[in-house]
């Protein structure tokens, strides 16, 4: 293992959540990060390219969800607008069982993501170049996912949108936020009944050694989504339910 990384943070947070890594598991985490760095020379991926703040903002941020959701319970998830891999890749290399598609609109991005895939060896993970709205149509998709995760910046009733649909009944969808959602709990309520979720929990923590204010938000699929969600591509962000 490359031992110029100090893992000891790591591994304390790691142990507050109970999540136990082999070694090669660790090195996956250390290469994760090693290409997220090169590649960020010639690309923007993250503002975040310190060790130890990855660690904490962007992998232990990811790796957090088990204090909503039991992760053993998962088969099949779906991460929309992973981006740099957030919170996808972490939860793969932790939770290997899982079957993963990574979604996200820019084609630079998903490329970074097969070099990360490649790289890592990882196996059953699927990287998708377009938009939650087109795909969420598609049966291959549609109500297909156990679960379906996003760290996207955007409000929870667009949100939504671009995610209930791929949740098949009974799954969920857990949205990663900051701190202070009320007013967005509240906006939201409408679009989440009317898409066939049911805003279930919201876990707020702080994050580990930080004063950053998170808060997980479970909203359970009771019934089917009705078929003309996801409208076209643009209408969810500029109309939102």
């Amino acid at each position: 293992m490359n031992c110029n990384y100090p893992l000891t943070v790591f591994q304390d947070e790691l142990k507050k959540l109970n999540i136990e890594l082999e070694k090669e598991q660790l090195e996956q985490f250390i290469s994760y990060y090693e290409i997220l760095v090169e590649w960020n020379k010639v690309m923007n991926l993250t503002g975040i390219t310190e060790w130890n703040e990855v660690i904490t903002k962007h992998f232990i941020d990811s790796l957090s969800i088990v204090k909503a959701y039991d992760m053993s319970k998962v088969k099949r998830m779906i991460d929309i607008g992973t981006g740099a891999g957030f919170p996808g890749i972490p939860l793969k290399i932790a939770f290997p069982h899982l079957e993963v598609v990574l979604l996200d609109s820019l084609k630079k991005r998903v490329l970074f993501l097969n070099e990360v895939i490649q790289t890592l060896n990882l196996q059953n993970v699927l990287t998708i170049h377009g938009r939650a709205e087109d795909f969420a149509k598609q049966n291959d998709y549609r109500e297909r996912f156990d679960l379906c995760v996003s760290r996207a910046v955007a409000g929870l009733n667009v949100l939504s949108e671009y995610c209930i649909p791929f949740v098949s009944v009974n799954g969920s969808f857990i949205s990663y936020k900051s701190g202070k959602i009320e007013e967005e709990l509240k906006t939201s309520e409408k679009a989440v009944k009317i898409l066939g979720g049911k805003i279930e929990s919201q876990i707020k923590f702080h994050l580990a050694d930080t004063d950053v204010q998170r808060s997980f938000v479970t909203i359970k699929k009771v019934k089917s989504t009705p078929k003309k969600y996801p409208r076209k591509a643009g209408l969810p962000a500029k109309e939102p339910i």
